[in-house]
C-alpha cells in the first residue's frame, strides 16, 4: 500500500516470490524471468515478460494474503516489545516489520487509502536556449557582452538546444525503471523532466505526459511531494546529526491517519529508527552530518542520509539520480532491493539513474531505458533490451554486466560489432533512435501507452482517489490543494526546532558573536571612557552614538552569507513538500533571537556605563530598545536583499553600496538640515537616522547641560558677569551657563522630543515590511541555476574540431558537448606503457597502524592494526563499507591527519618517512577541486612548476605536461576552462584531470586515490581503472579506494586490502586470476562459495556482514588475526624491513625539503595564478570597480559643494571618513573568493 510509512525493508521481495511460487507448486529464483512452462495453466502467458509480471502480481496478491491473514498475531510496531519489531534491537526483523505495519494498514482501507502513480509520456521533446561552448569571459572582454545583452533582450543570439528528442516511456505502479546512458546523454534531465524540476529548460506543448490520471501541472503543484527527485549532491545541515535530520523528515511528512495511540513524535522516533537500521545508520544517530569544514559521518554514510530522507516521506513516485553513488556494492544493492519492496508492497514507481549497475541491481528492475546523447535508442523489459541490440549486430562479451552492456553501446570506443555487421549497425544517436523507432517493441510501448491513457484519463476516476489518499494524510485545517502534509504552525514550529538544534550543534557561533560584539564595545568605550556632562563633550557623545547605532545596525550584515549558505537545503526541503520556504525563515529569525539579544545587551550595556551615558534607568532600557529594534530592522533588511538576488554577488555588490547610503543618511555624518534635495528622501526610509535621532533626543532631551566655554573670554572680558556673556555652543541662549538640550538638538540636527516614540513606531513598521519582503521573496524567488556542462574556452582557443562542427550543425540543434570532443580524441591502446611517464623503485609499507581521536570527549579508534604495502609496478585495492576506514587510512599513510593521535609503522625501502614524503605522492582526493579560472593546462603545469625537483629545467616540465595530457588522452579538452561543478569540465574530465594534477608533480613514491570512479558512469569508470592499470605496468604503485568495481574492473587489481567496521583488516593479500585467491581464503574460513555469475566484490560484502541486512556467525577480522596470510604478511613486512634498508639512500639534500620550489618560485607563480584567475572573474571585478566608483560618486553629490564653514569643513573629513568605509565592503566581497582558495591549493604546494 502506498500509505506503508516506509518504503522498504531487505529481503522481502525474495519472501514474496516465494510465497507466491509456493501458492502454484513451484520454486521460483527472484528477479530471474521464468519461461512458460512454469505457468502450464496459463495459456495466455507466452514471454518471459509476461511470465515476471504474472508471478510479480502473484507475489503481491499471496504477500497481501498472507499478511491479512496473520495479523492477529502481529503487534502495533510503534509499541511492541517483539525484538524482531524493535530496530533498536539486533533481532530486528525488517520483514517481520513491513509485514506487521501492512496487516494494520490493511484492515481499514477506509482510514487508509492507496497513493499510486504510474507515468506515461510521449512525444517528450525538452530543449534549453544556449550555446553548448562559450568563451571565458574575462575584465578585457566582458563589455563585448553589452552586444549579446542587447541580442538576449531581443530573442536574439541564444540557440534553441534539444536536449531530449522524441521520448516515450509506461511505468506502472509497481514497477521500477532503470534509466541508462554516459553523463551527458540526458538521463538527469529525463528524471527531472518527469519531477518537474524543469528550472533552466523547457517541455514543448505538443509532449504529453500522464500521472495515471493526473496532469503534470496539477501533479507538480497540488501533489509535489508525492513525484520526488533525489538529486545526486548531498546537502544537509551538518550541525544536526543524522537522527535530527531523520526524525525531522519524518515529523515533516508524518500522516494524519496515523495507527490510533501513535503520536507524531512517536511515529518519528520510530521511523527515524526504522530507516537508520534498514540502512546501516543505527550506529550514526548521535553523529554529525557534517560536510566539507565540519567533520561528520563519512561520504558513503552520508548519501545514505540523503536516501533514508527520501524514503521516510511515502511518496509514490520517486526519480533517483545516481542514488547509489559513494555507496559500495552491497549497501547499493540492498537500497534497489529496498525500493523493489516499497513497489511490490506499496506499489510505488521507482525510476532510477544508475551509472553503474551490477548485474544483481539490474535484475531488481521490471524495465529499462537506454539514453544516448539526448535520443532515446530503447524503452521495454530489462530481459528484452539486450536480444534487441544483438539482433541489431552488436557483441557482449562474456563476464560483461547487461548495464554495461548497454551503456558501452553509447560509446563508439566501447561497443563491440559482430562480424557481418560491420556495415548495417547504427553508429550515431539519430541511427540507434532510427533503429528503435522502427522496432516492434516501440510500437508495443505505444500500444500500452494508449491502454494506459485509456484506463487513466486526465482528471479521471483515480484522480479522486488519489485526492483521497492524500486527504486522509494532511492535517486537519490544511488545504486539498496543499503540497505539505502539515499545516504551517506545524511547520513553523518544526524548523524552529530543529534552529535550535543547529545552535545547540554549533555553540561556538553564538559565542564567537557576543564575544566579538563585547570587544568592540570596549574598543570603542576606551575611546570615548567616562564623557563628562558638559558641552565640550557633546560632540563626542554624538560621535559615541553614531558608532553605536551602526555597530548594532550592521551586526547582521552577515546574514547574507548564512542564507546563502542554507537556501540549497531549504529549497531541496521544498521540493520534498517538507515545509513552505516561508516557514524557515520564520524560524530562522527566531532561533536568531539568542544572538541578537545576546549580543545587543553585551555590546550595549558595556558602551553604556563605561562612556558614562546618561545614568537613569529610563534612558538606559530606552537606549537598550532602541539599539536592539535598529538590530531587527537592519536585520530584515540584509535578509530582503539576500532572498530577492539569486546569487552571492547579486547581494553584496547592491547591498555595498545602500549600506553606504544608509550611513551617510543617518543623520550625523550630514545634519538633515544640510542635506542636499536631491539624495534626502534616502533619510526618511533610513531604519538608522530613526534610531539615531531616537538616541540623541534620549541622551540630550530634558537636560540642562553645563557650558565650559564663553565668550568673549580672554583679559578682561574675564571679569564681565555671565549677563554679558553667552556660551560658544550653537542653541545657547545669552547670560545662561547651561545648554538646553532640546534646542541644541532642534537647532543642531532639527530632532525633537516628540519624535522619539514615532521613531521607535517607524522602527518596527519597517521590521515588519522587511520580514514581509523577505518571506515573500523566500518563498518565489530561487537560487540561480547552473547552466549544465558547457565548455568553456579563451577566446583564439577553441579546437578545430567545435568550430567545424559548429558551421555543419547550424543553430537550431547544435550539440557539441563534452562527450562529442572526447569520441574524437585520439585514445592510447589500453595497457601501452608511456614511457616518458616517471617510474618508481621504492616499496611503500606499514605495519600495526592505528589512528585514535576523541569525539565527544570520548575516545574513538578508527584504524585497527592494519598492515600492508604497495609495491611499484602494482594495483592495490582498498576496500570496506563505507565509514570503515577507508579514506581514514589513505589520509594517516599519506601524512594528511592534523588531528588524533597515530602509532605503527609507515617506511620507505625500510626507512622511516622523511620531510619530503608529502610531496613525493600524489595523492587524489574524492572531490575534484580545481581553481574553476584555470585551463586544463594551466593547472597540470602549475604543479609540474610547484612539485617537480627544482633542478628539473622548466622547459622539460613543461614537456612533462604535454605527456600526461597524452596519456590521460585529455588532447581536445587541454585549452578548455575547468569551470565550477556543473558548468565547465564534465565529471569524467574532472576525474582525469584530477588524477593529471598529481601525475604532473612526478611523484617518485607512490599514487593514492580516494574513489577515482565515484559518480562516473560504467564505461568511464573502465577507462579510468584501465589508465591506473596502464600506469602500474609502467611501474607506478598505486593504491586505490574503490566502492562499486564490477567484476571485470575488479580483477584489474592485484591486491587487496579489505576493511571492516572500526578500521580492522578483513583481508590482505593477492586478488588472484578470476578472484580465486580471494575467494578461497573466505570459503576456508566459513564463507558460501562464489556463484560463477556473481561479483566477487559483493560476494565478498555479503560474506562478512557487511551489507546492511545480512548477518555472519564469523568474525572476519578475528578470523584475519588467527590466519596463516595474516602471519606470512608479517614475515613479509619483516623481511622487507631488513632487505630494503640495504639499498642506496637517494643522496640529493633536496630530496628533504618539504616544498620543491624555492620560496621566490612559489610566491611568483602563485601570483600569476591569482592574478589569472581575478582577472577571468569579471564580475568580481567589475563589481568592485562599480562599489568604488559609486560610492565615490555618491559619496561626491552627497558632501556636494561643502563651505568653508566650520559644519562644511567637518562635512568634508566626514566625506574622507566615508570613504575609507569602502575596504569594509571590499573584504566582504572577497571573503567567498578566500574560503574557496584554500581548497584547490593547500594541496599543490
Amino acid at each position: 500500500m502506498a500509505t506503508v510509512p516506509v518504503p522498504g525493508a531487505f529481503g522481502v521481495l525474495s519472501e514474496a516470490q516465494d510465497v507466491a511460487a509456493n501458492a502454484i507448486g513451484h520454486h521460483t529464483e527472484p528477479e530471474r524471468p521464468v519461461t512458460e512452462d512454469t505457468f502450464h495453466d496459463e495459456t495466455d502467458t507466452s514471454s518471459s515478460e509476461n511470465s515476471e509480471k504474472h508471478i510479480t502480481e502473484l507475489a503481491r496478491t499471496f504477500t497481501q494474503a498472507s499478511i491479512r491473514n496473520e495479523q492477529d498475531e502481529h503487534d502495533n510496531p510503534f509499541a511492541s516489545t517483539d525484538p524482531t519489531l524493535d530496530p533498536h534491537n539486533e533481532k530486528f526483523n525488517a520483514q517481520a516489520w513491513t509485514k506487521t505495519l501492512v496487516a494494520i494498514t490493511s484492515r481499514d482501507p477506509e482510514r487508509y487509502p492507496t497513493r499510486t502513480a504510474g507515468i506515461a509520456y510521449k512525444n517528450l521533446n525538452v530543449h534549453g536556449f544556449g550555446n553548448p561552448m562559450d568563451y571565458q569571459k574575462t575584465f578585457g572582454n566582458y563589455p563585448l557582452e553589452i552586444g549579446g545583452l542587447f541580442n538576449k533582450l531581443r530573442g536574439r543570439g541564444q540557440r534553441k538546444i534539444q536536449i531530449l528528442r522524441d521520448f516515450e516511456g509506461l511505468v506502472r505502479s509497481g514497477e521500477m525503471l532503470v534509466v541508462l546512458g554516459r553523463p551527458g546523454s540526458g538521463c538527469s534531465t529525463l528524471l527531472k523532466t518527469i519531477s518537474g524540476e524543469t528550472n533552466g529548460f523547457f517541455i514543448d506543448q505538443n509532449s504529453t505526459i500522464n500521472y495515471q490520471g493526473i496532469a503534470a501541472q496539477q501533479m507538480h503543484n497540488d501533489f509535489r511531494g508525492e513525484c520526488i527527485y533525489q538529486a545526486e549532491v548531498d546537502v544537509h545541515f551538518p550541525q544536526l546529526t543524522v537522527g535530527q535530520t531523520l526524525k525531522f523528515a519524518a515529523l515533516a511528512r508524518a500522516p494524519n491517519n496515523r495507527i490510533p495511540g501513535v503520536s507524531r513524535e512517536q511515529y518519528a522516533e520510530h521511523m527515524r529508527d526504522v530507516v537508520m537500521a534498514m540502512f546501516g545508520l543505527s550506529h550514526t544517530i548521535n553523529t554529525n552530518v557534517g560536510n566539507d569544514y565540519i567533520r561528520g559521518v563519512s561520504g558513503g554514510e552520508r548519501k545514505r542520509v540523503s536516501i533514508a530522507e527520501c524514503c521516510v516521506g511515502q511518496s509514490p513516485l520517486q526519480c533517483w539520480d545516481n542514488s547509489t553513488r559513494g555507496l559500495d556494492s552491497a549497501t547499493a544493492l540492498e537500497f534497489v532491493k529496498t525500493l523493489r519492496l516499497s513497489t511490490n508492497i506499496s506499489g510505488a514507481t521507482a525510476i532510477v539513474a544508475i551509472y553503474q549497475a551490477s548485474q544483481s541491481i539490474y535484475d531488481v528492475f521490471d524495465k529499462v531505458a537506454v539514453l544516448y546523447e539526448g535520443r532515446q535508442i530503447y524503452f521495454g523489459h530489462k530481459y528484452k533490451a539486450k536480444e534487441f541490440f544483438v539482433n541489431l549486430g552488436f557483441d557482449c562479451p562474456e563476464r560483461q554486466t547487461t548495464a554495461d552492456f548497454l551503456t558501452s553501446l553509447t560509446s563508439p570506443l566501447e561497443r563491440i560489432v559482430r562480424p557481418g555487421f560491420e556495415h548495417s549497425t547504427p553508429k550515431t544517436p539519430d541511427e540507434f533512435a532510427g533503429a528503435w523507432h522502427r522496432s516492434a517493441d516501440r510500437a508495443e510501448l505505444l500500444r500500452e501507452i494508449e491502454e494506459f491513457e485509456a484506463e487513466y484519463p486526465i482528471g479521471g476516476a483515480h484522480l479522486e482517489k488519489f485526492k483521497k489518499g492524500r486527504r486522509a494524510q494532511q492535517a486537519r485545517g490544511q488545504r486539498i490543494k496543499s503540497p505539505y502534509t502539515i499545516s504551517v504552525p506545524m511547520q513553523i514550529k518544526l524548523c524552529v526546532t530543529r534552529g535550535f538544534q543547529r545552535l545547540r550543534g554549533d555553540m561556538s557561533l553564538l559565542f564567537a558573536g557576543i564575544f566579538g560584539n563585547t570587544v568592540m564595545a570596549l574598543v570603542i568605550a576606551s575611546v570615548f571612557f567616562n564623557l563628562q556632562n558638559n558641552t565640550e563633550t557633546l560632540f563626542s557623545k554624538g560621535a559615541l552614538l553614531f558608532f553605536a547605532i551602526l555597530i548594532n545596525a550592521f551586526s547582521s550584515a552577515l546574514e547574507i552569507l548564512t542564507l546563502f549558505a542554507q537556501r540549497p537545503i531549504v529549497e531541496k526541503h521544498t521540493k520534498y513538500a517538507f515545509y513552505h520556504p516561508f516557514a524557515e525563515a520564520i524560524a530562522s529569525m527566531i532561533c536568531d533571537m539568542p544572538n541578537k539579544i545576546g549580543s545587543s545587551i553585551f555590546f550595549n550595556i558595556t558602551l553604556y556605563f563605561i562612556t558614562n551615558l546618561k545614568r537613569t534607568p529610563g534612558a538606559f532600557f530606552t537606549f537598550i530598545l532602541f539599539g536592539f529594534s535598529c538590530v531587527m530592522a537592519m536585520s530584515m533588511f540584509f535578509r530582503s536583499i539576500g532572498s530577492m538576488a539569486r546569487s552571492l554577488p547579486e547581494a553584496l555588490g547592491p547591498a555595498a553600496v545602500i549600506i553606504l547610503a544608509l550611513i551617510i543618511y543617518t543623520g550625523f555624518t550630514i545634519p538633515t538640515v544640510d542635506m542636499h534635495p536631491w539624495f534626502r528622501w534616502i533619510n526618511y526610509i533610513d531604519p538608522v537616522a530613526y534610531a539615531f535621532e531616537s538616541l540623541m533626543v534620549n541622551e540630550f532631551s530634558g537636560r540642562k547641560i553645563p557650558c565650559t566655554r564663553f565668550v568673549p573670554r580672554g583679559g578682561d572680558y574675564d571679569l564681565l558677569t555671565l549677563a554679558n556673556k553667552v556660551c560658544v555652543t550653537t542653541g545657547a541662549e545669552a547670560g545662561s551657563d547651561v545648554l538646553d538640550g532640546d534646542v541644541w538638538l532642534r537647532v543642531n540636527y532639527g530632532y525633537e522630543r516628540s519624535h522619539k516614540w514615532r521613531n521607535l513606531g517607524i522602527l518596527w513598521a519597517l521590521v515588519v515590511f522587511g520580514c514581509g519582503v523577505h518571506l515573500l521573496t523566500t518563498e518565489w524567488i530561487s537560487a540561480k541555476k547552473s547552466k549544465g556542462e558547457v565548455l568553456l574556452f579563451p577566446r583564439g582557443k577553441v579546437p578545430e574540431l567545435a568550430s567545424a562542427a559548429d558551421d555543419e550543425e547550424g543553430a537550431q540543434d547544435d550539440r557539441i558537448d563534452a562527450n562529442t570532443l572526447e569520441a574524437t580524441a585520439t585514445h592510447a591502446a589500453a595497457g601501452e606503457a608511456p614511457p616518458s611517464i616517471q617510474r618508481q623503485t621504492a616499496v611503500f609499507h606499514w605495519q600495526g597502524v592505528n589512528y585514535d581521536i576523541k569525539i565527544k570527549k570520548e575516545p574513538r579508534r578508527l584504524l585497527d592494526d592494519v598492515d600492508g604495502w604497495v609495491k611499484p609496478g602494482t594495483l592495490t585495492a582498498l576496500m570496506g563499507v563505507s565509514g570503515a576506514g577507508k579514506t581514514t587510512l589513505l589520509d594517516v599513510l599519506a601524512s594528511r591527519v592534523t588531528m588524533g593521535v597515530v602509532t605503527g609503522q609507515m617506511l620507505v625501502d625500510g626507512r622511516q618517512r622523511d620531510s619530503g614524503f608529502q610531496r613525493k605522492t600524489g595523492y587524489v582526493q574524492q572531490q575534484d577541486l580545481h581553481l574553476a579560472t584555470s585551463t586544463v593546462r594551466e593547472a597540470l603545469t602549475f604543479s609540474a612548476l610547484l612539485r617537480q625537483p627544482k633542478a628539473t629545467p622548466r622547459a622539460e616540465k613543461i614537456a612533462y605536461v604535454d605527456e600526461v595530457i597524452k596519456v590521460l588522452e585529455m588532447e581536445t579538452y587541454a585549452e578548455a576552462v575547468v569551470g565550477v561543478p556543473g558548468e565547465g569540465l564534465n565529471v569524467e574530465q574532472r576525474k582525469r584531470l584530477t588524477i593529471g594534477v598529481e601525475l604532473a608533480a612526478k611523484p617518485a613514491l607512490l599514487l593514492f586515490l580516494d574513489e577515482p570512479t565515484s559518480g562516473l558512469d560504467s564505461q568511464t569508470a573502465w577507462s579510468i581503472i584501465a589508465l591506473l592499470r596502464k600506469l602500474a605496468n609502467n611501474g607506478q604503485a598505486i593504491l586505490c579506494t574503490i566502492h562499486q568495481p564490477s567484476a571485470i574492473l575488479f580483477q584489474e587489481f592485484d591486491r587487496l586490502l579489505f576493511l571492516a567496521k572500526g578500521g580492522r583488516t578483513v583481508y590482505f593479500g593477492d586478488v588472484g586470476q578470476n578472484s580465486s585467491i580471494l575467494t578461497d581464503y573466505f570459503v576456508r574460513n566459513g564463507a558460501r562459495p562464489c556463484g560463477v555469475e556473481e561479483n566477487p566484490a559483493e560476494w565478498m560484502l555479503e560474506v562478512i556482514g557487511a551489507a546492511p541486512g545480512s548477518t555472519t556467525t564469523v568474525d572476519w577480522p578475528v578470523a584475519w588475526n588467527e590466519s596463516d596470510e595474516k602471519a606470512e604478511v608479517r614475515a613479509q613486512l619483516a623481511d622487507m624491513r631488513r632487505e630494503l634498508i640495504e639499498k642506496d639512500v637517494e643522496t640529493d639534500p633536496t630530496s628533504l625539503n618539504e616544498y620543491a620550489a624555492p620560496m621566490g618560485q612559489q610566491l611568483g607563480t602563485v601570483t600569476q595564478r591569482v592574478f589569472q584567475q581575478f582577472w577571468r572573474t569579471p564580475s568580481y571585478l567589475y563589481s568592485k570597480t562599480f562599489l568604488c566608483v559609486s560610492t565615490g560618486l555618491f559619496i561626491g553629490f552627497s558632501f556636494w559643494d561643502s563651505p568653508t564653514s566650520m559644519q562644511g569643513i567637518q562635512n568634508q573629513l566626514f566625506s574622507i571618513f566615508m570613504l575609507l568605509t569602502i575596504f569594509g565592503n571590499l573584504v566582504q566581497q572577497m571573503m567567498p573568493h578566500f574560503v574557496r582558495l584554500p581548497l584547490t591549493s593547500l594541496d599543490l604546494l
